[in-house]
């Protein structure tokens, strides 16, 4: 999936944090935290996942909509960039 090796550093470190929010919600139900701060914990893992998501949908996009052997036009990069930021503002 990933296709560079930079690109994979990049989304095993988000997985590695998004790992540690995970666990920081079992410890805050585990110790009987408070509402909020529960809630503040979810809120920050689904922002992560999110993130994550919205990462591997552009590169999806640019890698696989976009013909890889060939430099693309600048209507077809402009094409992609238009529907990574649509998708974007639809997956926040």
């Amino acid at each position: 999936m990933v296709h560079a090796v930079t690109e994979k550093q990049k989304l095993l470190n988000r997985i590695r944090r998004l790992r540690g929010q995970i666990e920081a919600i079992e410890r805050a139900l585990d110790t009987d935290a408070g509402c909020t701060q529960v809630m503040q914990l979810l809120t920050a893992a689904r922002g992560a996942i999110t993130g994550l998501m919205a990462e591997v949908v552009e590169d999806h996009i640019r890698i696989h909509m976009i013909d890889p052997a060939r430099i693309p036009t600048a209507p077809e990069t402009e094409a992609a960039d238009e529907l990574v930021a649509v998708l974007r503002s639809y997956i926040r």
